[in-house]
């Protein structure tokens, strides 16, 4: 090995040919980026970070985010050499079905990775989410000469990160709350997968954040080390504000033909140019996947660096738990996603009287659990008081303030979204998000996310049907229903009233996995007799042996008027409520079969919405009363009548049938 190479250069050198290698192994992938990054990134991973990666969920660890995901083999090298449990041989199986190294970072599947990250814009904002939970967690439990809380949150983000809307939007309000703790390095080298950047993009990056109220530096070499472990000391001390240090690198540095290209971004340099670039750097072209003994030593030596951070932080830790026994048990349960005793005796029952909209009886249920449950929080996106979520009496987020427990994301669904997956996976919280259904379309990537990486994030959308009446086809949702029921493992469950509004809740809060999805009526619902088996997905309201009449949400009503209009024709109908697809798929065929029996063949579903996915419950020869149109700007009754959605029509249909 050249004796010339120091070891922060030699160990750079292995994260570029570690990259290198892996990508054109797997014939796939972005080498560009870690070859211009590895400086920096090595430099923030061995110098600056305080981590520990033999304790890779060790709660006081600093959190990075690489929201440019696409520069995934970097972040593996950087996990294998400073001690993570990720061999070469899975940087070998990079891209390959079961490996430890996906094409894009995946929470869950890699130690070390903090969330799941891929989509540009993405992890910029979960960054933001770790940052803010952590200045919640900290103002919660430390204690004079007790910081059981204190540590950072670092992100790499890409040229493509900046162009997309949600980077703007996770940025305002960062700045805008003085995340102090957010430190991000801004990949500036000029180079999209298009081409050169000035194809579609010229604004002033620094300027811009600097308009946010984010701290910015600009360093005009990514690889000039002493500049760069300069500003990383500068960035972690807190000033008030975020910090953005907007790094000029070159994409596929070292690369003869392919640097300062677009032929380095999202392709394998070759089998010939990876002989040349590592001839550039002064590495043997054999073996591949090469990490000298030199990197090797300093790769146990982080992970000691790793175990002593831990100890200490141990030791603060017991102290604390002798000063505040009642505090600590309290950090270790909710850090540990344990509910407490009993919490579910704290959601209120509802009765024949308590007819009401499903957003009300949803925002009563959700302050009845608030004190029972202090991890609970919840932000809005500018629509707390519509979508009744407000945890009344217990303050909000505010700049520089975060002993609330109430987030106001102003109209930023999409970052909302991803921050409050980020509050999720970050331990310690049960999040809430919310906004109109018709919106959940600005947030659905994020709602995706949620589901890959099985984090319970508890998303709350209103107004969830035609029925929410003069506002209008922009705010009355159609496909929205559909759209997320074809999200793998993510539950969404419709109420039909007040008693299965506070069924769903006790699903959605006890669900340690995964994500839930409230779809909430704005209109009045009378309380349906019991037994609101909400956890089976479905269950009998009325029975009756000549057909079936299936609804959810607020078109369980129509249904069961529907019964008495085909009770006077001599039909027994019997009426279904089932409030979520996925429950009720996931229930044995006995009760499935027990609530629709298989040889009622005449079946009519009811839904105020598109009628995609119905007849996996109707059959082929039901029919299902639904919407292959948008709506209109009426009062609710009026719209629902002049769209067909109505007991009429529903007997009408059944009749049809038999």
């Amino acid at each position: 090995m050249p004796a010339a190479l120091a070891p922060p250069e030699l160990c750079i050198t292995t994260v570029r040919t570690l990259a290198i290698d892996a990508v054109q192994r797997a014939n796939s992938g972005h080498p560009g980026a870690p070859m211009g990054l590895a400086p920096v990134a090595w430099t923030m991973f061995s110098r600056h970070m305080r981590h520990a990666p033999g304790a890779p969920r060790w709660p006081n660890r600093d959190r990075f985010v690489l929201s440019a995901g696409h520069a995934s083999a970097m972040l593996y090298a950087l996990l294998n050499l400073t001690g993570y449990d990720l061999t070469v041989d899975e940087l070998r199986r990079f891209r390959q079905l079961g490996s430890e190294t996906p094409g894009h970072p995946e929470r869950g599947d890699t130690a070390g990775v903090e969330i799941t990250t891929g989509p540009l814009g993405q992890g910029l904002a979960n960054a933001a989410g770790l940052a803010l939970a952590e200045r919640m967690q900290a103002e919660r439990f430390n204690r004079p000469g007790y910081d059981l809380v204190d540590h950072r949150t670092w992100f790499i983000c890409s040229d493509g990160d900046l162009m997309e809307g949600i980077s703007h939007e996770a940025a305002s309000l960062a700045g805008f709350l003085g995340l102090e703790r957010l430190i991000g390095v801004y990949d500036d080298n000029h180079i999209s997968l298009d081409g050169p950047t000035s194809l579609s993009f010229g604004e002033d990056i620094p300027a811009r954040f600097a308009g946010y109220g984010w701290r910015v530096m600009t360093i005009g070499d990514g690889n000039d080390l002493d500049v760069i472990d300069a500003a990383l000391d500068e960035a972690a001390v807190p000033d008030g504000r975020p910090t953005l240090i907007a790094l000029r690198t070159h994409i596929g540095y070292g690369s003869p033909n392919k640097q300062d290209s677009s032929k380095a971004h999202g392709s394998p340099l070759g089998k010939d140019e990876v002989a040349a670039t590592k001839r550039v750097y002064g590495w043997p072209e054999q073996p591949t996947f090469l990490i000298p003994d030199e990197v090797a030593a300093w790769r146990d030596a982080l992970a000691e660096a790793g175990e002593q951070h831990v100890r200490e932080w141990q030791t603060v830790h017991d102290a604390y738990a002798q000063a505040f026994p009642e505090l600590a048990a309290e950090f270790d349960r909710t850090v540990e996603g344990r509910l407490t005793d009993g919490w579910t005796r704290s959601i209120p029952a509802f009765g024949p009287d308590d007819a009401m909209a499903t957003r009300r009886s949803s925002g009563i249920v959700l302050n009845a659990l608030a004190d029972a449950l202090p991890e609970l929080v919840q932000g809005a996106a500018d629509l707390s008081g519509s979508t009744d979520t407000t945890l009344t009496g217990y303050g909000r987020i505010s700049p520089g303030s975060f002993a609330g427990r109430n987030i106001y994301f102003g109209v930023r669904e999409h970052a909302m979204g991803a921050i409050t997956n980020a509050l999720a996976v970050y331990g310690g919280f049960r999040p809430i998000c919310s906004t109109f259904f018709t919106f959940s379309d600005y947030m659905k990537n994020t709602i995706r996310l949620a589901a890959l990486m099985r984090a319970p994030s508890i998303f709350v959308f209103t107004h969830d049907s035609i029925g929410l009446g003069q506002d209008g086809p922009t705010h009355q949702p159609i496909e929205h229903l559909a759209a997320l029921r074809a999200i793998p493992d993510l539950v969404t469950i419709r109420p039909a009233d007040a008693a299965e509004t506070a069924e769903a809740w006790r699903l959605a809060i006890g669900r340690a996995e995964g994500p839930t999805a409230l779809v909430l009526t704005r209109q009045t619902l009378a309380v349906l007799p019991g037994p609101h088996d909400v956890e089976r997905g479905g269950y009998l309201v009325r029975d009756g042996e000549d057909c079936a009449l299936l609804g959810t949400g607020s078109e369980v009503q129509v249904a069961l008027d529907a019964a008495e209009l085909l009770a006077t024709e001599g039909i027994e109908a019997r009426v279904v409520s089932l409030p979520s697809f996925e429950l009720f798929r996931r229930q044995d065929a006995g009760y499935r079969d027990a609530v629709l029996p298989p040889a009622m063949r005449a079946r009519v579903g009811v839904e105020a919405a598109s009628p995609l996915g119905w007849h996996e419950f109707v059959g082929l020869d039901g029919a299902v009363v639904a919407l292959d149109r948008f709506g209109a700007s009426a009062p609710g009754p009026v719209v629902m009548e002049a769209l067909g959605i109505t007991p009429q029509a529903v007997a009408a249909a059944a009749t049809r049938i038999i």
